[in-house]
């Protein structure tokens, strides 16, 4: 029996009613067999301040755990001026500090996010993915999950209601995995070198 792959997903919005959060949500009932994904809330994150690094605050400690414990992440963005929203970026930059202990390192993950308009999140997520590179992790390519015009594909309850966003994201999904899986074969190998 294989191994079960376990994915962290958190979106970079404190909105309730986020159509990102809404998002992630879908994407644990989505997930395949084989694979958990379980939640980490970034509502309680303080702003980064590197006075803190060397007793990091207590939810900050919580989030490193989480990602360390994960095989995988699942980052959903939403896209503020052009951008990753500040509470995202804000949370990435604590979990890479102190700079010897970054969470980050070598971890697979998937991004996808959700806007109301046209572009669903096109220029966030590939500002997110200059910011993965420098945190030496290791993105999904495709599919590109970029929900446009969100209001239409989820309910009032925020339910995802379009079966082609769906399939997107399970598709998403399982391509993390075999990216997980495909690079844990490797990890060993690297290892030696």
């Amino acid at each position: 029996m294989e191994d079960l792959i376990k994915i962290l997903g958190f979106a970079g919005s404190l909105r309730k009613a986020s159509y990102n959060r809404a998002a992630l949500r879908a994407a644990v009932k989505l997930v395949p067999q084989g694979a958990q994904l379980e939640t980490f809330g970034l509502d309680n994150i303080p702003l980064y301040n590197g006075d803190h690094e060397p007793e990091l605050p207590q939810e900050v400690r919580a989030f490193k755990a989480a990602i360390k414990a994960a095989d995988a992440i699942l980052i959903v963005t939403p896209e503020y001026n052009n951008s990753v929203p500040g509470v995202l970026k804000n949370a990435l930059d604590w979990a890479s500090r102190p700079y010897e202990d970054n969470a980050w390192d070598g971890k697979t993950v998937g991004v996808m996010g959700a806007s109301i308009g046209l572009l669903g999140t096109a220029r966030a997520q590939y500002h997110l993915r200059q910011i993965l590179v420098s945190l030496n992790m290791f993105p999904v390519n495709r599919p590109e999950v970029m929900i446009a015009r969100a209001g239409e594909k989820f309910d009032s309850d925020g339910n995802l209601k379009d079966q082609v966003t769906t399939q997107k994201i399970r598709e998403l999904l399982e391509a993390l995995i075999e990216w997980t899986k495909t690079l844990q074969k490797t990890k060993p190998v690297l290892a030696e070198l």
